[in-house]
């Protein structure tokens, strides 16, 4: 009767640790939206699983031995130093294990790595604290902008409630199309950074002087938040990375309109530096005039 409830307690702890597994939390990795985020994510899950196995047989071999043969039932400990036999199965057994382990691991790194033929290119920068987007090649080419945090101060300083996207909002999110290819070109000005949104799959680090790159599919449109997680000096919690996903036509508008806004802002900056100029020539005649009267 005991072994049938402790096994049905088994199966219900393993059912609720499934459903837990399956559905994810705040707790576990977001709901893949990416190739490679799902691959990272169904990995993490066997891994899990074979974890459990291995701590389930251990302790469960260790248990029953401790419970069914002690010494108050009669049992003498047996005495041996050594066996060949048993090193050798439990060196080949954990090798083999990790060798399960290791080759869809390898498989998924191998793909990360692949920034071959992209869509487009976009060029993030690590700033102490927060990211500037410089769109290289594509649909969006020559558009370039700063992404800061906009949590309010009095949230931070616990004078208000804090929202819901406390730490994780920004004023201008990078913007991408659904289905395309997208290849990240990480660098930082200062100290070392890293772009991470773990909904996408994508985790690089940002190093002054050097170019690292990496790349995404994002497989519906939405919203997807990240962090640096590198620790890169006081503020490092508060540079959040925003990646807003939108079907091809909306994000056909988002760059017209950010194109618009930047031929606007390159005549204003003509503008401005021709009057300038037109003023310098103007206190000059002025000045010769003084001086000649």
């Amino acid at each position: 009767m005991r072994s049938k409830s402790v096994v049905t307690l088994a199966g219900v702890a393993a059912l609720a640790l499934y459903s837990s597994m399956a559905v994810g939390s705040k707790y576990n990795f977001p709901e893949p939206q990416s190739v490679i985020a799902q691959d990272i994510y169904d990995q993490h899950i066997v891994l899990l699983w074979i974890c459990l196995a291995i701590f389930v047989g251990v302790f469960g071999v260790m248990f029953y031995s401790v419970l069914k043969h002690r010494k108050s039932l009669g049992y003498k400990a047996a005495n041996f130093h050594h066996s060949t036999t048993v090193e050798v199965i439990w060196t080949i057994i954990p090798c083999l294990i990790l060798v399960v382990m290791a080759l869809p691991a390898t498989k998924t790194v191998i793909a990360m790595k692949d920034t071959s033929s992209p869509d487009m290119t976009i060029k993030a920068t690590g700033y102490q604290w927060m990211w500037g987007y410089d769109y290289l090649q594509g649909d969006g080419e020559g558009i370039s902008f700063y992404s800061k945090l906009t949590t309010p101060k009095a949230q931070i300083e616990n004078r208000e409630p804090k929202g819901e996207n406390y730490l994780l909002e920004v004023d201008n999110h990078m913007v991408v199309p659904v289905g395309k290819k997208v290849r990240m070109i990480l660098t930082a000005n200062d100290v070392i950074h890293a772009w991470w949104v773990p909904a996408l799959g994508v985790k690089q680090d940002a190093i002054p002087g050097f170019i690292r790159d990496s790349w995404f599919t994002a497989d519906k449109p939405g919203i997807y938040r990240g962090q640096c997680a590198e620790l890169c000096g006081k503020d490092h919690g508060f540079m959040p990375i925003v990646v807003e996903v939108l079907e091809e036509e909306a994000y056909a508008q988002w760059v017209a309109e950010k194109l618009a806004g930047t031929n606007e802002t390159v005549n204003l900056a003509a503008v401005t530096t021709e009057m300038v100029a037109e003023a310098d020539e103007d206190n000059a005649a002025a000045d010769k005039n003084s001086e000649n009267n």
